[in-house]
């Protein structure tokens, strides 16, 4: 009996340890994702919903943005409100805005154009730091396998671990989330997650509170059969701002029409295509 206790806890050792590798090298291929990301410029709809005291929508909004690199860093375009085209006069707006943009970024000097390149790969990096943090920050268990669509993909979930303490700023979330992931078991990808906050989140010194109970939903989709880029947001939840009012939200952001584009290509302003 005793030699089948610890074969038991040697199995269930080796399992937790395999989840938490299978992770680790889920996040390493994560880079790889942003670096091939680069070259696409996609579709990103935005749908937020808020919500009054008996969970029914008060108030509902839907933005379209067409999303590109623009002289090195991202520019949205808004392209459709309401899942309606947007007006002629509205159309004319948007293109001069991306028309001002493009002038004001092709005057830059030198130092300008790498400063603003710098600043955007400054966000990002960011906003990257705290995925190194996660194989330490949480304890895994193997759930088990499954299809998922038609990828077949390991399921593990996540609980903070004990004694953790985080180092970046966004990492310091992380000891009030639990969740389950999906790792893709081909490609070792990451392209699933399901979140939820366990504990009241403060942001700048109280100004913000997220409290216990929201959820975060994550999907990824293969794309050309070269890179895994975003396919679905969801989140919902209930926030308090400035100690004072308290929002229900419910937003879901969906990506498509992922293009693949040179590197070095340019938007024309629609005056120089005539």
């Amino acid at each position: 009996m005793r030699v089948l206790l610890l074969l038991a806890a040697t199995a269930a050792l080796a399992g937790a340890q395999d989840a938490r590798e299978l992770v680790r090298q889920a996040v390493k291929r994560i880079d790889h994702n942003l670096e091939v990301a680069r070259n696409y410029t996609f579709l990103e709809r935005v749908e937020t919903h808020e919500l009054n005291g008996d969970g029914q929508i008060k108030d509902r909004k839907i933005r379209q943005y067409d999303v590109t690199l623009l002289e090195g860093s991202p520019y949205r375009r808004l392209v459709g409100k309401d899942d309606h085209p947007l007006s002629p006069d509205e159309v004319r707006k948007e293109q001069k805005k991306l028309e001002d943009s493009i002038d004001e970024r092709r005057k830059e000097s030198p130092a300008q154009h790498d400063r603003r390149i710098a600043d955007w790969e400054k966000r990002r990096q960011r906003e990257r730091e705290p995925l190194n943090e996660i194989a330490e920050a949480f304890d895994f268990r193997m759930v088990g396998e499954e299809l998922l669509g038609d990828r077949q993909v390991w399921v593990i979930d996540a609980n903070p671990r004990p004694g953790y303490r985080p180092r970046s700023s966004l990492a310091k979330l992380f000891p009030k989330l639990r969740g389950r992931l999906w790792i893709d078991k081909t490609d070792h990808q990451w392209i699933k997650t399901e979140g939820e906050v366990t504990g009241t989140i403060s942001f700048g010194l109280f100004l913000a509170r997220l409290n216990k109970g929201a959820r975060l939903n994550f999907e990824m989709t293969r794309v050309n059969e070269e890179v895994w880029l975003p396919k679905r947001i969801e989140a919902s939840g209930s926030a308090r701002l400035a100690l004072l009012k308290s929002y229900h939200i419910e937003s879901a952001v969906t990506y498509s029409n992922y293009r693949k584009f040179q590197a070095e290509s340019h938007i024309v302003p629609a005056a120089a295509q005539r």
